[in-house]
């Protein structure tokens, strides 16, 4: 079976310590994780996504404003990918299964090409890593479930600012997405 790995949102926002909307520690402690599994799949010539938040400055009509601050914003150092894996990107954006997408949704799927890019490449299996677990990475993972993908999650490669949320999550991939938790 192929199989690809989907970054979500692993970014200076979402994980750095003065991120705009930041994990903290729990996606601070899974940084070597994160850049292991990935170098992984780059160097087995596997598919790897990179599924970035983006959002515009003073964006009133996007549905998260009113939920949460505003971050990942377009130009500024919260989009880039955190620590060390920002310069590992750097490093292999070029090479032909490495691919970076844009998104404006909880969902990695929503308003991007992503589906089309695994489709194309007979793409079976959606390994999935990134933040945070109980929004933006179960909703890639929601959709990937409805549109017939086999998934993993890798349980020490996934963080969220709400511990409450995130074991909710982890639970919640199993037993109703049928997804392997690893």
């Amino acid at each position: 079976m192929k199989r690809g790995l989907i970054h979500v949102d692993y970014t200076y926002d979402f994980v750095a310590e003065d991120g705009k909307l930041t994990c903290g520690k729990p996606g601070q402690e899974i940084e070597g994780n994160v850049l292991a599994i990935t170098k992984q799949f780059v160097e087995a010539g596997d598919f790897v996504a990179f599924t970035i938040d983006r959002h515009e400055e003073n964006d009133i009509y996007h549905p998260e404003t009113q939920l949460f601050p505003a971050h990942n914003i377009a130009g500024t150092i919260g989009r880039q990918l955190y620590g060390q894996l920002e310069s590992y990107y750097q490093s292999i954006k070029k090479q032909e299964h490495v691919f970076y997408f844009d998104k404006t949704r909880y969902s990695a799927f929503v308003g991007t090409e992503l589906e089309i890019k695994l489709r194309e490449r007979g793409i079976e299996e959606m390994h999935i890593i990134g933040v945070c677990t109980d929004i933006c990475v179960l909703h890639t993972a929601i959709d990937a479930y409805n549109k017939g993908f086999n998934i993993v999650i890798y349980k020490d490669a996934v963080a969220s600012f709400n511990q409450q949320g995130h074991e909710w999550a982890l639970g919640h991939f199993q037993s109703t997405l049928g997804a392997k938790v690893v």
